[in-house]
Formats: C-alpha cells, sequence, structure tokens
C-alpha cells in the first residue's frame, strides 16, 4: 500500500523535496530526541527512587523499545517485551520491570486519547464539516477501548492469570527464568496505587504527543510547505491515533501514508507533501532504529555482566 501511493504520487517529486531540505532533515531527526526523553521520564516516574535506573538507561531502552516496534515485524507491541527484560538488566526485578512497562503503556495510550481528542477538536474548529469527522470519531472510540480495556483488564487480574501461567509453564519445562515473573500482579496493583507517578507519567506523555507536532510543523517547514502548529497538532494526533488502530500491522505501514493523505487537504498541504512527510519520517525511524537494534545485544550483554549483581543486591535490600 505505502509503495502504491509512493508510486501514483511520482517518485522524482516526493525525492526532490526530501533533498531540497537538505539540513532540515538532521534537524528534524534531532528533534525527535526530545520525545524519546519525555517518554524516558514518563517510564521513570513509575518507578521508586528504590529501583529507579538512571534517566540515561530509560532513555536507551525507550530507544531501543521505539526502535523494535518500529522496525521488526512485531505487531508494535513487541518493542514493550524487549524493554521490560532490558530494564531488568539494569537493577530492576522482572515483575517490577514487566509491571512498569505495562502500566507506562497503558497510560501512554490515554495519553494519546486526550492528543486525538485536542487533535479532533482542533480540526473542527476550522474545518466544521471535515468528512473525516466519522473517522476521527471512529478512531476515538478505538483508542478508547484499547487503552481503558488493557487499564479495566490489570485491575481485573489479567497478568495474575499470565502471571499464573507462565510459573507453571516454567515448573514443567524447568525453565528457572520464568520465575522471576512472581509477584507481577502484585507489582502492577502497587504501580496503579501511585497516583502522582500515574498522574505524571501520563503528563508527560502528553508533552510527548504534543511535541510530534511540533515536530510535523518543523518537516513541513523544511519540506517547503509550512503549517501552524495547531494544523501539525491535527496531523500528528489523527494521523497516529489511524496508526495505532492499525497496531497488529508492522510499523503501521501504509496506515500512516494512507492517514496522511486524508488529512492534508484539510491542512491545505498538497499529496506530494504529505507523501514527503510520510517518507521523512519513516527515514527517522530508520536512522535512529538501526543503530538502536544494532546497539541492543552488546547492550544487554554488558548490562547482564556488569550489573546484575547490583540487581540481586537491590533485590536483598529490599527484602531486609
Amino acid at each position: 500500500m505505502a509503495t502504491y501511493l509512493f508510486v501514483v504520487i511520482g517518485p522524482a517529486v516526493v525525492i526532490g523535496l526530501l533533498f531540497d531540505a537538505r539540513y532540515g532533515i538532521v534537524v528534524v531527526i534531532a528533534f525527535h530526541l526530545s520525545q524519546i526523553l519525555f517518554d524516558a521520564l514518563a517510564w521513570q516516574a513509575l518507578l521508586g527512587a528504590v529501583t529507579r535506573p538512571r534517566l540515561r538507561i530509560f532513555m536507551v531502552v525507550r530507544w531501543i523499545r521505539e526502535a523494535t516496534n518500529n522496525l521488526l515485524p512485531v505487531a508494535q507491541i513487541g518493542g514493550e517485551v524487549v524493554g521490560a527484560r532490558l530494564l531488568s538488566l539494569f537493577g530492576v526485578g522482572m515483575a517490577e520491570a514487566a509491571a512498569s512497562t505495562a502500566v507506562d503503556l497503558t497510560l501512554e495510550t490515554l495519553s494519546q486519547l486526550a492528543f486525538t481528542v485536542l487533535g479532533i477538536a482542533l480540526l473542527m474548529s476550522f474545518e466544521p464539516s471535515a468528512p473525516l469527522r466519522q473517522a476521527s470519531t471512529y478512531a476515538l472510540i478505538g483508542l478508547s477501548a484499547l487503552g481503558f480495556g488493557f487499564m479495566v483488564a490489570q485491575w481485573a487480574g489479567l497478568f495474575r492469570v499470565i502471571e499464573r501461567c507462565l510459573l507453571r509453564i516454567g515448573s514443567r519445562f524447568g525453565w528457572r527464568s520464568l520465575e522471576e515473573v512472581a509477584g507481577l500482579h502484585r507489582a502492577i496493583m502497587e504501580v496503579w496505587r501511585g497516583p502522582r507517578a500515574v498522574l505524571a507519567c501520563g503528563a508527560l506523555h502528553l508533552v510527548s504527543w504534543l511535541l510530534g507536532g511540533v515536530e510535523v510543523m518543523l518537516a513541513c517547514h523544511y519540506l517547503g510547505h509550512d503549517v501552524s502548529l495547531r494544523q501539525g497538532i491535527v496531523l500528528e494526533s489523527l494521523g497516529q491515533a489511524m496508526k495505532s488502530m492499525g497496531f497488529a500491522i508492522p510499523g503501521g505501514l501504509g496506515i500512516q501514508e494512507g492517514g496522511l493523505l486524508l488529512l492534508a487537504p484539510l491542512c491545505g498541504l498538497p499529496a506530494e507533501d504529505a507523501m514527503a512527510l510520510s517518507l521523512l519520517k519513516r527515514l527517522r525511524e530508520v536512522v535512529l532504529g538501526v543503530p538502536a537494534l544494532i546497539a541492543w545485544h552488546p547492550i544487554a550483554a554488558r548490562a547482564g555482566h556488569t550489573d546484575l549483581g547490583g540487581a540481586k543486591l537491590m533485590r536483598q535490600t529490599r527484602n531486609v
């Protein structure tokens, strides 16, 4: 689908716009690091001071987590599994790491819901009869179902069931590593019972989403077609909402491109600029993601050798 849209619009025109952007491409790619920073701060906020690694650790793990979802065929959720496992190598118990990752993903989705509501409100303010109103509403309903449904499932004991299944499998086949998930449900409930941390996490994720709107505004500027911050937020919020609804498709391939092409006319953005914007986003994912995937295993190996002793000591300290 993405290739078809690219060919229909015209590869020469789209690639020409990217060449015209020149150093602006570097600026847009570098700016995305601000989103990684706020997402890392949000994740870090969910862990207590005793088990909380330094911010740079969260940034590195979030970097790898994002790259996994963007570039590998893992249906946009495999990065959370990788992230939880990596975090457990930096002084955090596996149950606590998995719990913080699950709650972080839930709050990220709920903050995206607020971001999508803002995007729809802004869209209606300058395009009240937009034909995308119905599609946007469906995306909003879908995001609400995903976010609130996952939160309710956690309180209802979803991870208690997962925990028991994993422990049973580990006991049956002698996989001692699965014993690390013991206490997963309790750890998730402990995270949810910290209202300050939960609110801080959600607020920081919302800042990250808003920075995504700024990134779109910057990208459009360097592509030669300025849009306002309001239009940038509309393009980013509704485009990301559509991409999230296609979470089963690796990287949201085709969905991001189609969504931007639908939204572009409402913001006065030509089709070729919309496709160039999508291609610039893909380029950013590759430029930041490939080094993350290359660094993944060396970082995990080094953490396993240098920090496992610290993790054991910290767990013993908490048990005293």
